[in-house]
């Protein structure tokens, strides 16, 4: 069976969002939930970047990206 490279940092970047989402309404505070949070979010990002090195399409994204975010 052949998986996808990217797809597993995906889906656990997935898993790990939804759990920093559910974790709103606890006594955690909201530093730690959004770090939980932006973890979990990198990990969609870079697993979505590394299934999209296969199609050859990460070159352009990382120009839009760059163009995106003011980098002085």
């Amino acid at each position: 069976m052949h998986i996808k490279e990217g797809l597993i940092p995906t889906v656990v970047g997935t898993c790990v969002t939804a759990t920093g989402m559910a974790l709103k309404n606890t006594n955690l505070p909201d530093s730690y939930r959004n770090g939980i949070i932006g973890f979990g979010l990198a990990h969609v990002f870079l697993g979505s970047m590394g299934m999209m090195n296969e199609n050859g399409h990460q070159q352009e994204m990382m120009r839009k990206v760059s163009k995106a975010v003011n980098f002085k």
